[in-house]
């Protein structure tokens, strides 16, 4: 198939390479010159694991290209995918300007029929409204020409977004349209070989599940989270929690992992943009509201751990992080718990020194240059003459740690850890206090 992607940021990337690579001709449009010239020279502006050689592998092919000539995009694929940001508006809900010029872009355009396909994450009655407005656009134009506008939500986790895409547990459909249907068939045919992973719904149905599937995670980590949180305030461990509640089938092992809070471009704004739809509905939806409730207070714990730490003195103090993106496999920053820390920690006076394998450049982007904050090449070169380590990003280089000479390294044997990493027993054997999420008092030495 002629397939065209509107929107070169991560899931329009994925899209892209991961449809180029079963075959199907793809061309991306982007409205940064800069962007397009660097990715016509294969190189991907964001890290994700495998993206990067997917992408050259269909150059090469001759399957993939990019553009910013948008009437070369409308005019090559018969879909049109939307994969542009929804980033979340000062209210909390999703800022469709850039989704509904695509849309305008499209009926400016359009010679002949095709299917927009809503990629990017929006909120109930979206693809309503892009239908409005490609109308609108025909109609100033004085032409009349068939279209439809379906529902197609991501459902890919950075870090592991190939595989979600190839291998992903189900590909939902938003149409009533059996055109649609046969074009959506063969487009994910290749990945639906197995066993038939595509469900077909309403587009409203549609565009409500991406955002329930994400409030539905984001609750289990904050429920995780509120556990954690009493466990220590009992003196109970939440990893034996984890793994009594975990073993029930019903319930799973997966986003039951307690830590420093979510972030992400996802989870965020998408639970603020389902709260917001739900207002507007008249609806108080008080599950939700909690859920980012809790997650905010979350990402504060850390900080709180810290200080309890220094009893509160923290100027002077110089601080390692062991990890600012927040998660493993990614350099994305956007709502990460080590950026609420950072903050915090400047505020209070404090210096940070930070490794991430590969969020440093993001992060230098965000902050820039400042004397509070040393970006270090190496895990152990944060530690050089740091009052205390906190790890805020579960990477594997973090697992395994020679806890003696950690100790001898910092200047103070306090480690905050923000993921759950190591067994406490062995960190207090070594002399360290341990400040861990929801492990419980009876596991942290006094501070001397």
């Amino acid at each position: 198939m002629r397939i065209t992607i509107f929107g070169s940021g991560y899931v329009g990337l994925v899209t892209g390479a991961c449809l180029a690579d079963v075959g199907h001709d793809v061309i991306c449009v982007d409205v940064d010159a800069d962007k397009v010239a660097r990715l016509n020279d294969g190189q991907v502006p964001i890290y994700e694991p495998g993206l990067e050689s997917l992408l050259r592998q269909n150059q090469a092919a001759g399957r993939l290209r990019f553009t910013t000539d948008a009437a070369e995009g409308v005019a090559f694929g018969l879909l049109q995918f939307i994969a542009v940001g929804t980033p979340s508006d000062e209210d909390g809900s999703a800022d469709l300007r850039h989704v509904l010029k695509v849309a305008e872009t499209i009926g400016h355009h359009m010679t002949d029929y095709r299917i927009i396909v809503d990629k990017s994450t929006v909120p109930v009655g979206t693809a309503n409204r892009v239908e409005r407005v490609i109308a609108a656009e025909l109609d100033r134009r004085g032409v009349q020409l068939p279209f439809d506008v379906c529902s197609n939500p991501e459902f890919l986790k950075e870090g592991a977004a190939i595989e979600d895409f190839s291998r992903g547990a189900r590909i939902v459909i938003g149409t009533e349209s059996e055109r649609v249907r046969s074009a959506m068939r063969e487009c994910y045919g290749p990945y639906n070989r197995q066993k038939d992973k595509l469900i077909f719904m309403s587009v409203r149905s549609a565009e409500l599940t991406k955002y329930a599937a994400n409030a539905m995670l984001a609750t289990k980590i904050s429920f995780i989270n509120e556990i954690a949180n009493l466990a220590e305030r009992l003196g109970a461990d939440i990893e034996e929690v984890r793994h009594g509640i975990g073993s029930d089938p019903r319930i799973g092992y997966h986003f039951i992992y307690p830590g420093c809070g979510y972030g992400g471009s996802c989870f965020p704004k998408d639970v603020k943009a389902l709260a917001h739809t739900a207002e507007a509905a008249g609806y108080p939806a008080e599950m939700i509201g909690a859920v980012e409730r809790v997650n905010a207070r979350q990402k504060g714990r850390l900080f709180e751990k810290v200080c309890e730490a220094f009893d509160g003195q923290l100027a002077g103090k110089t601080i390692a992080l062991w990890g600012l993106a927040f998660k493993p496999n990614t350099d994305d920053m956007r709502e990460a718990p080590s950026r609420a820390l950072m903050e915090a920690l400047w505020e209070a006076g404090a210096r940070v020194q930070a490794f991430d394998p590969e969020a440093a450049e993001e992060c230098r982007r965000l902050y820039g240059e400042r004397d509070d904050l040393a970006l270090c090449a190496r895990r152990d070169e944060a530690l050089e003459g740091a009052h205390a380590l906190v790890i805020c990003t579960e990477w594997k280089a973090f697992r395994t740690v020679d806890f003696a000479r950690l100790r001898d390294t910092l200047r103070e044997p306090v480690v905050v850890d923000g993921r759950n990493l190591f067994l406490p027993e062995n960190v207090k054997a070594a002399g360290l206090a341990y400040y861990a999420i929801g492990r419980g008092d009876s596991v942290r030495p006094v501070v001397a």
